[in-house]
């Protein structure tokens, strides 16, 4: 007569190791691939959007291509050579790092912002109108998402926003170095379409300022 013998703890932990890794490592693919091509999360350094978003909380950003942007979206980009000097060009094992970072959607060294849309590719945006509103091709840009007591600009300006850019203001404009800032910089305070991270859809954290952050006015 024979007995079975129940298989030890540790010898059964060890054999359900490799039955873990498969799994562990489709979880950790799915969380890269969401964070490289989907959704990343961003910290708001600054008071420049507020009362929309204010320094400290972290905002979801759902990537999106050039022709998803729209007028009035709320969008986190990459500033390096136009809003902030580029940094000297990565060599040796840095810049391998550098590669591989990109590649699983890390940007390391990069400089990001947040601000509005409020010029697109074409439109050409002046400050201001004899009633203080920006004018978009002529045609009066409604705001109500400008912070109270704010102005649309105190800086005078008639830009036309090159193919392939974007005019971007901050929402508290009195607190805001935004394109306005920046006329005299590459592209003339306007940044690439290829430059935008993706568009800020929720703030996520604190709990308590839990919120969608919706499109703001396309007119």
């Amino acid at each position: 007569m024979t007995t079975t013998q129940a298989r030890p703890p540790l010898q059964r932990a060890r054999r359900r190791g490799p039955e873990l890794l498969v799994p562990l490592a489709l979880a950790l693919l799915l969380a890269l691939l969401l964070r490289t091509f989907v959704v990343q999360s961003f910290s708001i350094p600054s008071d420049s959007m507020s009362p929309l978003l204010v320094p400290g909380e972290r905002v979801l950003v759902w990537r999106v291509g050039a022709e998803d942007v729209q007028r009035g979206d709320v969008v986190v980009f990459d500033g390096t050579g136009t809003f902030v000097d580029a940094p000297p060009a990565p060599e040796g094992l840095a810049r391998l790092g550098a590669g591989l970072g990109s590649l699983l959607g890390f940007r390391p060294g990069e400089s990001d912002f947040v601000k509005r849309v409020v010029g697109l590719p074409g439109d050409r945006i002046t400050c201001c109108d004899p009633s203080g509103r920006l004018l978009v091709n002529g045609v009066p840009l409604e705001e109500p998402y400008v912070a109270a007591g704010d102005a649309p600009s105190e800086l005078r300006f008639d830009v036309e926003v090159p193919a392939g850019r974007l005019w971007l203001m901050g929402d508290h404009r009195s607190d805001s170095a935004d394109s306005r800032a920046h006329l005299g910089s590459p592209g003339g305070g306007t940044v690439a379409l290829d430059d935008v991270v993706g568009r800020v859809v929720a703030v996520t954290w604190p709990l308590g300022s839990l919120a969608s952050v919706p499109r703001g006015s396309g007119s």
